[in-house]
């Protein structure tokens, strides 16, 4: 782990303030002191801050019931941050899968950076599900499209499969594995379709239980089973 983040992890301050710490000789790995920011180290070895040893916090995990015209950011935008609306502290935590402003839905946070990768890399396979509102009824031949694996404008590979359920006519349940720039609503208008509504219900095997505009901690088996062995990206050959 970077020194700055260490830091950031076992204390309040903030990067800027970490940073300037650091600069300033006040911060020493073992005997010796250190200024620069990116130097790697071992969560076992002791870092002191003006000689006194720190000490590494857990890391945290949060499941979020995001409303909607709110945005997945740290900070409040045209619309407000996610963790400004749910009342949680964004100080060095960060989305794990993003959702545009007008969707509502699961989404994770924590500060984790290495067990967000494993989510959320390409080769990960995690699937999301989502409940889509749409715009006209569904056909077979779209919901056969879908499932197959469909080509996106500016993609030059198609999507990998879908999975489709149909809930009524005008509403689905769509499960992908990838995370593309605005997905879901880029899959139904390749299908001439749109959706009017689209909210997440699932990320890997957690669920949505809480309401709207709320959060929780994950459980530690929830954190676990996110980024279980067997789901892993495995390494090619």
């Amino acid at each position: 782990m970077r020194l700055d983040k260490f830091l950031c992890q076992s204390t309040v301050l903030d990067r800027p303030t970490a940073h300037e710490c650091i600069i300033s000789e006040r911060v020493k790995v073992g005997r010796a002191v250190i200024t620069l920011a990116d130097t790697q180290v071992h969560p076992e070895e002791k870092v002191y801050l003006d000689d006194v040893l720190l000490k590494l916090r857990p890391f945290r995990y949060f499941l979020i019931h995001k409303p909607a015209q709110t945005v997945c950011s740290n900070k409040d935008e045209h619309y407000p941050s996610v963790f400004t609306s749910v009342g949680l502290e964004a100080e060095n935590l960060h989305i794990v899968g993003r959702l545009d402003a007008d969707t509502t839905g699961l989404v994770l946070a924590t500060d984790d950076g290495q067990w967000s990768f494993l989510i959320m890399h390409p080769d990960y396979k995690c699937p999301k599900t989502y409940r889509v509102q749409l715009q006209k009824p569904i056909d077979a031949v779209a919901i056969e499209k879908l499932e197959k694996g469909i080509q996106l404008q500016g993609e030059k590979q198609a999507t990998a499969p879908a999975k489709v359920e149909i809930i009524h006519e005008k509403e689905v349940l769509l499960t992908i594995t990838e995370g593309k720039f605005h997905q879901v609503k880029r899959m139904f208008a390749a299908v001439k379709n749109k959706v009017v509504q689209l909210h997440r219900e699932r990320i890997g095997p957690v669920e949505l239980d809480i309401a709207e505009g709320d959060y929780r901690a994950l459980t530690a088996a929830e954190v676990r089973l996110l980024v279980a062995e067997k789901n892993r990206p495995q390494k090619k050959k």
